[in-house]
């Protein structure tokens, strides 16, 4: 029953699976994808802009979730898989391409948005038709891909071609619709078939894409330098988002990762699945979203500092800004939050409260200086990491895992 396997050269992973140089080599189109999504908002920055970028985000992060949980399946380097992987990212980098012109097209050339969703559609039909070449005797794997074909993947094809017929608010409502049939098509179509066959692997694949958001932050703070002289407070301004940075990469990867790590390779069969797409597939969605609109803010902030020709340092942020400045980071923290209790059935109060405050500052961004604003949001990042990664009352001290 591996015979089609096999003939694709295509070969199974293990327990001891490791993240394999193609994986790297795949994830450096999404390093652009998220890089353009960032460009998308600040663009022309509204609310109704930012909403159309997480919409893009989503769609962005289904094509690389897609290929991650293949990859878990069968090494991205043998056979048939990598040719699809390269494939896929000329696909997905020709998405990048039209991002910037997706919710807004120019007049001449290609209409971006049907490009957009062309590609974005190939993406999904290449992982099912990889997904049944690797797992040919998997009766169960083969209903849930049927099934996922009816439901988490045409439906909302339609609605995004449908909304390539329209523009603004309609064509942001047929996505958004778009987006919710597809996740929530997943729950419909259930777990039965799919696999996580190493803990490790797939951990450690989410765990890069974090790393490449957040790479993403402090290369939007070098674009928004680009051009002007270095000052003391644009040094004082990349310090202070190198610092935001540093803080949400100490919570994931020092109290997140290695607990959900640790519950997943602890739990097996669809037990482990569920767990795997609750954690991993959905909630590391908001972590990834978080920082590439706060990303957003800390661009602007370090325009703002150092185009002094334009803008005082007394300037704060204006509008929705200012709001993603806090109010990204408020959806990592609540992202975190979602991730915590599901890993362990805790409440995490100090993420909660962190949370709901950072996304409820906006207007008070609007009222200080930028540089004061990212200073502050810094400190107050490493303070409530540091409040939530305390051991749990009566432990010794040294040596215990943070209390999640």
């Amino acid at each position: 029953m591996a015979w089609g396997r096999e003939r694709a050269g295509l070969v199974a992973t293990g327990d001891d699976h490791k993240v394999t140089p193609a994986e790297l080599f795949f994830d450096l189109v999404f390093v652009y994808a998220i890089t353009q999504v960032t460009a998308l908002m600040a663009a022309a920055p509204s609310p109704t802009r930012v909403v159309g970028a997480m919409v893009v985000l989503a769609l962005l992060w289904w094509c690389w979730c897609c290929f991650a949980w293949l990859g878990n399946v069968v090494r991205a380097d043998s056979g048939a898989l990598f040719a699809v992987l390269v494939t896929v990212m000329a696909v997905v980098l020709i998405v990048s391409l039209a991002v910037p012109e997706v919710l807004a097209d120019r007049p001449g050339g290609i209409p971006a948005p049907l490009l957009f969703v062309l590609c974005y559609g190939a993406v999904r039909v290449l992982h099912l038709v990889s997904y049944r070449l690797a797992s040919p005797g998997d009766a169960a794997l083969h209903a849930t891909l049927r099934r996922t074909a009816l439901i988490s993947v045409a439906p909302p094809l339609v609605l995004l071609l449908v909304g390539c017929a329209f523009s603004g608010r309609l064509q942001l409502l047929l996505w958004l619709g778009a987006v919710a049939v597809d996740y929530g098509g997943i729950y419909l179509t259930g777990s039965s078939g799919w696999r996580v066959n190493s803990p490790g692997h797939f951990a450690e694949r989410h765990g890069l894409i974090v790393i490449i958001a957040l790479g993403e932050s402090i290369v939007a703070m070098g674009v928004g330098v680009s051009g002007f002289p270095l000052t003391y407070a644009v040094l004082g301004a990349s310090a202070a988002g190198l610092l935001l940075a540093a803080g949400l990469w100490h919570l994931y990867f020092r109290q997140l990762g290695e607990a959900a790590e640790h519950r997943l390779g602890g739990l097996a069969d669809d037990e482990r699945t569920r767990f795997a797409r609750d954690v991993y597939t959905f909630l590391h969605l908001p972590l990834v979203a978080g920082v590439v609109l706060c990303a957003l803010g800390m661009k602007k902030v370090l325009t703002q500092v150092a185009d002094t020709g334009h803008y005082g340092l007394a300037e704060p942020l204006h509008g929705v800004v200012a709001w993603s400045l806090t109010g990204g980071v408020g959806v990592f923290l609540l992202g975190a939050a979602a991730i915590v209790l599901r890993t362990s059935g805790r409440r995490p109060t100090a993420l909660l409260v962190g949370g709901v405050c950072c996304l409820a500052a906006g207007p008070l961004v609007g009222l200080v200086p930028a540089l004061v604003s990212l200073a502050v949001l810094a400190t107050v990042a490493t303070v409530l990491v540091a409040l939530h990664g305390r051991p749990a009352r009566g432990g010794s001290g040294a040596g215990l895992a943070p209390q999640v």
